[in-house]
């Protein structure tokens, strides 16, 4: 046999780049996708933003019967995880799997997870980056920070990583049904977390049922935690039960998404 003819038989195939590799490449390319779809980003801006100068003007008065001295601090919180609560590249996902994209990826030596985590790593720069005009708007209402720059570091920080955490959810449904109407609805698994809470009041303002709940809700730990750097200063029991509060919301979701990884791809 010639070597020409060894060549020619022997079979062709595409070279693994390597994990992180294909994680930043899955990264990058929903990242610029990014601006194609205002219509994606918009309302999870202008909706907190909304409501901030609404609570503000109607409850501002009022919360200072609560114990609640600057309720614009006490607020701005809350439309920091409206805006990025549930903020996640799955209705992009959902395209690419009913637009085949996503099974010729599979057909590639791509590792499977990064499919997933590339997502997630540009779902966490577009969280943090969505956090931002809240903050400025904030700081042009005149909210002060007890912990300075550094705080507001940590502040972005853990609202990065409650947006990360939550994301499994869509990415989740999103795998399973690859229907976008299901995706789009998956916002709606957040209103208990969001209202049965510390919303407008402080815990101990809180009475019932409601303060029971409350008290188990990982919002409220979440909120207690980035309040604290706003208005008190470095509280390192309220920072880490936050923390404790985004992991535990986050290994629930991240199972649910990569079992539903898991199963996507074994149908291929």
């Amino acid at each position: 046999m010639s070597t020409d003819t060894a060549v020619r038989d022997d079979p062709v195939s595409a070279r693994p780049a390597g994990f992180w590799r294909d994680l930043l490449s899955v990264a990058i390319r929903a990242l610029r996708q990014i601006p194609r779809e205002p219509e994606a980003i918009i309302p999870a801006l202008v909706i907190p933003l909304f409501f901030f100068v609404v609570n503000v003007g109607a409850l501002g008065d009022v919360a200072t019967f609560t114990g609640v001295d600057d309720f614009k601090a006490f607020q701005i919180p809350v439309a920091i995880i409206f805006a990025v609560t549930g903020v996640s590249r799955a209705s992009a996902l959902v395209t690419d799997i009913t637009g085949g994209y996503f099974d010729r990826l599979l057909v590639t030596p791509m590792h499977r997870t990064s499919l997933l985590l590339g997502l997630m790593v540009a779902d966490l720069a577009l969280v943090v980056a969505l956090s931002v005009p809240v903050l400025v708007l904030g700081f042009a209402l005149g909210v002060q920070f007890a912990t300075g720059a550094a705080g507001v570091l940590v502040f972005l920080l853990l609202a990065g990583l409650w947006g990360l955490a939550f994301t499994g959810f869509p990415y989740a449904i999103a795998l399973r049904t690859g229907n976008p109407a299901a995706v789009n609805s998956s916002f709606l698994l957040f209103f208990p977390f969001a209202f049965l809470t510390t919303t407008f009041l402080p815990l101990d303002a809180l009475t019932g049922w409601l303060a029971t709940i409350a008290q188990f809700n990982p919002v409220t730990y979440l909120l207690a935690a980035l309040r604290s750097l706003i208005m008190e200063g470095w509280d390192a029991t309220a920072l880490w039960q936050g923390l404790a509060a985004i992991a535990v919301v986050g290994v629930l979701s991240f199972v649910l998404a990569f079992r539903a990884l898991q199963g996507r791809t074994a149908r291929t």
